[in-house]
């Protein structure tokens, strides 16, 4: 952080595209303000943030955005195309890519990472139940499409089993199949959806991992809980091995594809690590679901938007070369193990890891001091419970806003204590 500034300032603007939330925005517009200004490559640095407006705009309009945080246009299209033309016109940095969420589905990631050998479960695409509404199918279908057996197919994956969107999103269209019934029901349901048929195994553990450039926080997942129970707060509850695995699997997968903000679970059985799902173009970044990790996931989103604009760091539109990836995956002599190693090292170099860390201990040392501050302060408690009752039924007030307050206050006391340790 510089004690003084220049008399000329170069200015970063990030727009923050949202969809319906409120928390983390504002945290990360709080967190941002800590940050600067900075002094880097002999100017002085500043940064702002603001929310996106969407209106209609001219392919050569000026972009004032350096980078811009995604949450929306999965799912929107009007905007997506605006980010596609902030990055190709005014080389506009984006968290995460368009070009990138849009071709490379959950399909194309499981069928990727099967390449480099990771241990993906048993997965078979099946055609629609319900083909899109177009003249010239029923001529394809009946010219070119084989006859399929769908119970032989799930009883070669196994039960239980899941039926999935090959692009998936928000869990939508996810079931669980453990029978015959179950299958043909959800295939009924599935409609226009094109469906992935994945096997599932016996796990020890549900492993969530975030991936924000080169932090990674692998994190103890309870599907079957609600939202608020759901990421359970237990150190190392992974091997030692799996723990690493876990990590690498998330970093790999988002180097690979360009990722930068995602999510990839995984199912865990000794030191065995399952990926299952891990392209998440807008992952869970909320308050009262992340609660005791939430302080962490903003700061590293402050932190790395912060080191990409300040270090004139680059994205690239569409997926990185994958070759160097498949030179490791198809060599012969490498075991699962090497090449894990191996794939690791092009994902650290990809988000500059080693070099991120260094920045951040120059240019940020105060922030999780100041974070840490913020968060026992009462402009956090205020965002809680706003969020809180923005979140939940007014009779449910009281027992979440102590829920949450305590999970957050765990934090408070764990940082304490960190940043008490001798050599912190």
């Amino acid at each position: 952080m510089s004690l003084g500034m220049s008399s000329d300032v170069r200015a970063h603007l990030i727009g923050l595209l949202l969809g319906a939330e409120e928390d983390w925005p504002r945290a990360f517009e709080s967190i941002l303000r800590m940050v600067g200004p900075i002094q880097h490559g002999g100017e002085t640095h500043s940064l702002s943030s603001e929310r996106v407006r969407i209106h209609p705009f001219d392919l050569t309009d000026p972009v004032r955005h350096g980078l811009v945080i995604d949450r929306l246009a999965y799912w929107y299209y009007h905007p997506r195309e605006w980010l596609k033309k902030a990055s190709l016109m005014n080389d506009t940095y984006l968290l995460n890519s368009p070009f990138t969420f849009q071709a490379m589905e959950k399909h194309s990631a499981y069928v990727a990472m099967l390449r480099l050998g990771m241990k993906i479960p048993k997965t078979v695409l099946v055609p629609y139940k319900n083909p899109v509404d177009n003249v010239r199918w029923a001529y394809t279908s009946a010219r070119y499409n084989d006859p399929f057996d769908l119970e032989a197919i799930a009883e070669e994956v196994g039960y239980p089993l899941y039926m999935k969107p090959f692009d998936g999103g928000g869990w939508r269209g996810v079931s669980r199949v453990d029978n015959v019934e179950q299958l043909h029901t959800s295939y009924d349901e599935s409609g226009n959806m094109l469906m992935h048929l994945q096997a599932t195994i016996d796990y020890d553990h549900f492993a969530r991992a975030l991936s924000i450039g080169p932090e990674t926080m692998v994190m103890d997942f309870r599907p079957g809980e609600p939202m608020h129970s759901r990421y359970a707060v237990t150190h190392n509850f992974l091997s030692a091995q799996a723990g690493w695995e876990a990590e690498t699997v998330s970093k790999v997968v988002n180097a690979f594809f360009g990722w930068e903000f995602n999510s990839c679970e995984m199912l865990v059985r000794g030191d065995d690590v399952h990926p299952i799902d891990y392209a998440n173009a807008c992952p869970d970044v909320a308050l009262t679901s992340l609660h005791y990790y939430f302080p962490w996931a903003i700061t590293a989103l402050v932190r790395w938007s912060t080191y990409c604009l300040v270090t004139g760091r680059r994205s690239f539109i569409g997926v990185r070369s994958p070759r160097a990836y498949f030179d490791i995956a198809d060599d012969p002599d490498r075991t699962y193990m090497e090449k894990m190693r191996a794939y690791r090292e092009l994902a650290d170099s990809e988000f500059d890891s080693a070099r991120y860390w260094e920045w951040c201990e120059q240019h940020l040392p105060h922030l999780p001091e100041r974070v840490l501050e913020w968060v026992a302060s009462p402009e956090f408690d205020k965002l809680l419970v706003e969020t809180v009752r923005a979140t939940y039924p007014a009779h449910e007030h009281d027992q979440f806003v102590a829920h949450f307050r305590g999970l957050t206050g765990l934090w408070v006391k764990d940082q304490r204590n960190i940043l008490a340790a001798p050599g912190a």
